[in-house]
Formats: C-alpha cells, sequence, structure tokens
C-alpha cells in the first residue's frame, strides 16, 4: 500500500496517511502482531464497540503494519487540554468504555468471567469523534478479569497526578472521576497493573519511581 505524510507518532509507532480514507500504523522497531490486534478490533467492534475499523491483509506489509479507518476529530487529551472537556468528564468517559468493553465476551478464553482487556485506555488512546469516543491502539490487548484494565487506567492517570506540576490536579479530578464507583477495581487487578508498568521497557526511570506514589493516591479514593 502507497502512504502519504506521517500525521502521528507515539512512542513505538507512527502514522501515515494512507488511501481511500485510511490510515496505516507501522511499529517502528518492527515488533508486534497487527494481524492478531487487528482481530481484537473487529471483535469488540462487531459487538458494538467503537473501535476503527481495519482491513487485515491488504499490504505485504510486515505483520507489525495495520491498515484501519481514518478518525476526524482530536483526542480526549487535546480536547481536555483545550477546555472542550472537564476532567471530571474526561475520568467519566473512560468510566463508561471501561463498562461498555467488559460487556464484551471473550473470544477465545473458555473461562466465563474473562472479559476483553484493552489495557492501555488512557485520554491520548480516546479520539472524540462526531459519532461519540472511539477507542485506538489496542496493541496491549488481552483476555482476562477486567479488574486489570481498571487498575491499568487508574495508574496511568495516578502516575500523571503524582509527577505533580499544573496538571496534577485536574488529573486527579478524572481520576476521582474514574473511581467514583471503585467496585470494578479489584486488590489483584491493581496489583498486577502496578507490576507491569514497573516492568514496562516503555517507561522511564523517574516514571517508574511514581508508582508508588500512584498507588496511595489510587487507595486514597478506595477508602
Amino acid at each position: 500500500m502507497r502512504t502519504g505524510r506521517l500525521i502521528g507518532a507515539g512512542r513505538s509507532a507512527d502514522v501515515y496517511e494512507a488511501d481511500a480514507g485510511r490510515v496505516l500504523r507501522r511499529d517502528r522497531e518492527g515488533v508486534g502482531d497487527a494481524v492478531a490486534e487487528g482481530a481484537v478490533m473487529e471483535h469488540v467492534r462487531k459487538h458494538g464497540y467503537p473501535v476503527p475499523r481495519v482491513w487485515p491483509g491488504v499490504t505485504e506489509s510486515p505483520r507489525t503494519d495495520l491498515v484501519m479507518e481514518r478518525l476526524t476529530g482530536p483526542t480526549m487529551l487535546r480536547s481536555w487540554q483545550d477546555g472542550a472537556l472537564t476532567p471530571q468528564e474526561a475520568g467519566g468517559m473512560l468510566a463508561g468504555l471501561l463498562r461498555r468493553l467488559h460487556r464484551v465476551p471473550a473470544y477465545r478464553s473458555a473461562d466465563p468471567g474473562a472479559r476483553v482487556l484493552h489495557l492501555d485506555l488512557h485520554p491520548d488512546n480516546v479520539i472524540l469523534t462526531a459519532d461519540g469516543p472511539r477507542v485506538i491502539d489496542w496493541s496491549n490487548a488481552e483476555e482476562g478479569d477486567p479488574g486489570l484494565d481498571w487498575g491499568m487506567t487508574a495508574v496511568i492517570l495516578a502516575q500523571v497526578a503524582a509527577a505533580g506540576g499544573p496538571v496534577s490536579g485536574p488529573v486527579e479530578g478524572a481520576l476521582a472521576a474514574l473511581l467514583a464507583d471503585p467496585r470494578a477495581l479489584t486488590p489483584d487487578g491493581l496489583a498486577e497493573a502496578l507490576r507491569r508498568r514497573a516492568a514496562n521497557p516503555t517507561m522511564s526511570r523517574d516514571e517508574v519511581g511514581l508508582l508508588p506514589a500512584a498507588e496511595a493516591l489510587i487507595r486514597s479514593r478506595l477508602d
């Protein structure tokens, strides 16, 4: 597939314009499995979950290339930064997206309690389109206990809040809204989320160092 200009970049991947209203996401290091990721996205989309449509097998590029629908709209993070979305609205929207996702049945696991987990649901992975929020970046998706998904989102927000600075208060407000009903965040889910964040190779030493404060902040919301 022919690609156009670079239109986005994350920690490990770049996104390019493609043809016919599509984009191509390419892993910078040539790792990951876009075929598996696309299969997860199509599974949740068929159950009504808001994700971009994907086109598996339309390119002879490596399995790390993912071709998907091009979305129009700001990320939740950008909308929040621009003042179009309050921290409370952002946290409530993330909570709603998690609840909605965890109503989607697993597609491989025989465990009746297992659900599809995003495991990286944060404001920069939600696009606010004219049709509503759409969730992107499913490279970490697994099947398992929903408590882990809640733990990962809570820890990601809490790390930013614990870092201090001008965004600390607003992010803490979003965390409070996320955990307004904390029953879905299980002790095991929180512990595993903290362990995974500490082992994440894309995180800096400073980010890992914030995890104890992030945990304390989350626990203060559970009391």
